[in-house]
């Protein structure tokens, strides 16, 4: 049900509103609430995480794989895809039961689901770009019980945007509650993005590169688990500065911001050749000298930079960063932040934004031609 038959009432005083992430890491089904209206967050409600099994990774990869392969053209990869959406609702709906669970929990008036990327095709100067998030709206909505708000970022693709990053309106309303001065929010998934609050309050964003991708796929295909664990992998191995060079001569760090990505364009081809230990160090030292050069294209330089999501618990990774950067490093603990469920609370945010219309992208964020709004809202009460 869309919005022409809208009749609950939009969030003009603050509610509580569950939001729900998984990335393209495919570690897990982060889930939040927050008590917000669209504009100002007013208070953290509980966070969960429900991690995928070695099982529904597998099936959340060969959905990504398929959707690779057809790249829009051809027959749907129908198989894959119905096999991922059982995997997506039905851990969905289990974060959704921890959360809700939990001893004290607020009753959430509303959820955000942003689904699974498998599929992300940027814009180029005449050419739209084209994203695919796989969700099943009709099913989750059903099981919660409130309604649901998913397909975040089509409008804003549809209108000639990059339709990525979207978390930078919630990253704005973070940064508002630490004070006024230049910062960066640096997210590290499986891609990299930033939102960079200037002095003045305008939000810029941008991905600008991998962060975690390319290692985790690395250290998998070299049967090490899902991920370099403590980093240890690139802290026993030693960087390809030549290799490095040549990786950040790469017109993607020319083009002007902004500009979003699709996890694999990058990959873990970039270590081909390399030792276990120099390949993890040398896609470890690219991700970071990736937001180095993104942040160096920004109009003024920040203060500090706040970093979220999972590669900030990679030691290897911060510290390469503190390396490639020239202002302060911090974690989201730092700001009294959660790292971990940011991105899962942004959708939160990015729901009650819909329901009262107001923009999710912007020409400095997305690329968007005009303030956007966008998402597909489901379970609304028919208008008689």
């Amino acid at each position: 049900m869309n919005t022409a038959t809208e009749k609950t009432p939009a969030p003009t005083s603050p509610v509580w509103v569950a939001g729900f992430m998984s990335g393209t890491s495919l570690d897990a089904v982060d889930a939040a609430m927050i008590l917000t209206d669209g504009e100002k967050v007013t208070d953290f409600g509980p966070a969960v995480e429900r991690r995928y099994s070695a099982a529904e990774r597998a099936i959340l990869q060969a959905a990504t794989d398929a959707a690779r392969a057809w790249n829009w053209a051809g027959p749907i990869p129908e198989a894959p895809f119905k096999a991922a959406l059982d995997v997506i609702t039905r851990t969905h709906f289990e974060a959704w039961g921890m959360l809700t669970g939990l001893a004290r929990a607020p009753a959430p008036l509303l959820a955000g689901v942003h689904g699974q990327t498998v599929l992300h095709r940027r814009a180029q100067p005449g050419h739209k770009g084209a994203t695919l998030q796989l969700v099943d709206p009709f099913a989750l909505q059903k099981a919660m019980g409130v309604p649901l708000v998913c397909d975040f970022r089509s409008a804003d693709v549809e209108a000639g945007g990059q339709g990525a990053p979207l978390a930078p309106a919630y990253h704005g309303a973070l940064m508002d509650r630490l004070g006024g001065e230049a910062a960066v929010v640096l997210n590290l998934g499986g891609v990299a993005n930033i939102t960079a609050r200037l002095s003045n309050g305008t939000l810029i964003a941008c991905d600008t590169g991998p962060a975690n991708g390319p290692i985790d796929e690395w250290v998998e295909r070299h049967g090490k688990g899902t991920h370099d664990a403590g980093g240890r992998l690139a802290l026993a191995g030693k960087v390809d500065t030549a290799r490095l060079a040549r990786l950040m001569s790469h017109s993607w760090f020319a083009e002007k911001l902004p500009k979003s990505l699709d996890r694999y364009d990058f990959n873990a081809g970039m270590a081909e050749g390399l030792s276990l230990e120099d390949g993890a160090a040398t896609l470890t030292a690219f991700s970071a000298a990736a937001v180095a050069a993104g942040i160096d294209q920004l109009p003024e330089k920040p203060a500090r930079v706040i970093v979220s999501g999972g590669g900030r618990h990679n030691p290897a990774l911060m510290a390469a960063l503190k390396g490639a950067l020239t202002c302060k490093l911090m974690t989201a603990e730092d700001a009294g932040w959660r790292g971990d469920s940011i991105e899962a609370e942004a959708f939160a945010y990015l729901a009650a934004r819909r329901m009262r219309k107001l923009p999710l992208s912007w020409p400095m964020t997305t690329g968007v031609p005009a303030p956007m709004t966008g998402g597909q809202v489901f379970g609304l009460t028919p208008a008689p």
